[in-house]
């Protein structure tokens, strides 16, 4: 099973840029987007269907042009979980789980906390996240937890780590739940196939951050532990330029 995320910084704008056909040839069977910023009924959702995608799950935000994730896939889920149950992270559109056969996958868009007002938000919401994981896995072990999460673990996956220590994303508190959540039973994908530095997923649209590879690996296919040997391939793509993010790769044996 090829599994794509990326955060497209609204579906309807990627679609604008091309998306459609990078998405044909890119050719995953399950995509996990975040920030889609759009109600379903705003998407030309046709165009998926056309690639394949029959299967198609939205879960969008209460809120008009903001947040929202989506699930689409060329396999048929057993069950598809929409939300979590809990209601403020509900009425963001954050978090939208598919179970297949052998292994659920979750598409997930963790808070930023960039604005002051909204740090104790992401706080808040992470704290939950662990509990409500927690709990899902004594029912749901075998796990794929994709998405934007809005924090670098470690100084490798930040361009400039001194400078950002206080900056929400590399905040300390963020990345000891982060530390925290993978020793809970997850493996860091990514980093078990790769160890080298200068791999990123997201860039400012500022001072050509991009050009120049300033950039945060925030973007995380997280594997819950039973399915550490069944995981083939890890990958970041950054040539795909539809939004601020890259799309990130997982190849698992289903």
């Amino acid at each position: 099973m090829k599994i794509i995320s990326y955060n497209v910084n609204g579906i309807r704008a990627a679609l604008t840029k091309g998306f459609a056909d990078w998405l044909k040839s890119a050719n995953p069977d399950v995509l996990c987007l975040q920030e889609i910023k759009a109600f379903e009924d705003q998407i030309p959702t046709e165009v998926f269907t056309e690639l394949g995608y029959t299967y198609q799950y939205y879960h969008s935000a209460e809120k008009k042009g903001y947040s929202g994730v989506a699930i689409l896939s060329k396999i048929e889920p057993k069950h598809v979980e929409v939300g979590t149950g809990i209601d403020y992270m509900d009425k963001e559109g954050r978090v939208l789980r598919a179970d297949f056969e052998t292994l659920s996958v979750m598409s997930l868009y963790l808070p930023s906390g960039t604005n002051p007002d909204r740090l104790d938000f992401k706080l808040t919401f992470m704290a939950d996240f662990q509990k409500y994981i927690d709990k899902l896995k004594q029912t749901v072990p075998n796990l794929v937890i994709c998405g934007d999460y809005n924090i670098c673990h470690e100084a490798i996956d930040i361009h400039d780590p001194v400078r950002n220590a206080t900056v929400s994303g590399f905040l300390p508190v963020e990345r000891e739940w982060l530390d925290t959540f993978m020793k809970s039973g997850f493996i860091d994908s990514f980093r078990y196939f790769h160890k080298e530095p200068h791999q990123y997923s997201w860039w400012s649209y500022r001072a050509n951050a991009r050009n120049n590879n300033k950039g945060w690996r925030i973007d995380y296919h997280l594997v819950s532990a039973p399915l550490e040997n069944r995981m083939e391939r890890a990958l970041i793509l950054p040539e795909a330029k539809h939004s601020d993010h890259c799309p990130i790769v997982l190849e698992i044996r289903s």
